[in-house]
């Protein structure tokens, strides 16, 4: 029996509760969740302070996540942002919805908030499920060049692995905008091209800055985004009338020219380059 074809309004903001939001979605809707929900660290979030008992905030993150999986088609994949406060009990509420876990990614920053009394942190988690074994997964959209000319590699690029480094849209940068936790471009911008194709829709549901839906768009995916502050909303309607750069970040392994281990001649150098762009 074919699928039945959904057709589902897309590419647009909404203020509103992302909880009740999804509930109006349809069910096997959306290819690739990408969200940076709140940590429950006491942020102020302009009309919205980030504070729940822990039982709250847990019951809040179960009901965002089953509504999160019933939208989610059978070969999509869902990425979320977490603190190190939570993350270990996201990861048992991900597997205990059954999501499938496909990868734990670090990400590493250099700048942040200095300690005295402690490590000073210097990265986030970022949890990668999918709702099946059968999924979609572009490596080939996102290799970072090889560090050695090896006649074994892949010469169109190696796998990023799952520790990235990206700076923070730092305050000085232009693409920076007035929200707390605004993530890079470039880092998304490997999320959705591994985990989505071109037309497919991509959603987040507490989409805060932005971010999330203007690389979609700019990757050619739909895009669908909710937050409960209107200030953000019409803050992301603005970003997304505009071009973006994709340089308020960058992997700095995506600038590097693989070394010569074996002192290979320039000829066959060039040869394993010329054969891995066919």
């Amino acid at each position: 029996m074919a699928k039945r074809r959904i057709i589902m309004k897309t590419n647009y903001f909404i203020t509103g509760d992302a909880i009740e939001e999804l509930k109006k979605l349809p069910d096997a809707s959306i290819d690739l969740i990408c969200t940076d929900p709140p940590y429950n660290l006491g942020k102020d979030y302009g009309n919205n302070i980030d504070w729940k008992q822990w039982h709250e905030y847990e019951s809040f993150t179960l009901e965002w996540l089953t509504e999160s999986k019933r939208v989610l088609k059978d070969d999509g994949s869902i990425y979320v942002f977490m603190g190190a406060k939570f993350v270990s009990r996201l990861f048992l509420m991900l597997q205990e919805l059954g999501f499938h876990f496909n990868g734990w990614v670090t990400w590493h920053y250099t700048q942040g908030m200095g300690r005295t009394k402690g490590f000073s942190p210097r990265h986030e988690d970022i949890l990668y499920f999918t709702k099946s074994d059968d999924f979609t997964f572009n490596i080939d959209d996102v290799r970072i060049p090889q560090k050695y000319f090896r006649e074994r590699n892949n010469m169109s690029g190696a796998n990023p692995g799952d520790v990235w480094e990206f700076s923070h849209v730092h305050y000085s940068n232009p693409e920076r905008v007035k929200h707390p936790t605004q993530k890079p471009e470039a880092l998304l911008k490997r999320i959705i091209s591994a985990s989505s194709n071109k037309g497919d829709v991509v959603l987040d549901p507490f989409v805060g800055s932005g971010t999330s839906c203007v690389v979609a768009n700019y990757l050619d995916r739909k895009w669908i985004g909710f937050d409960i502050n209107p200030d953000y909303v019409e803050m992301s309607e603005n970003r997304i009338k505009k071009e973006i750069s994709m340089l308020d970040s960058i992997d700095p392994r995506e600038d590097r020219t693989p070394r010569d281990l074996k002192k290979f001649d320039e000829t066959k150098q060039a040869s394993l380059l010329s054969n891995s762009k066919k």
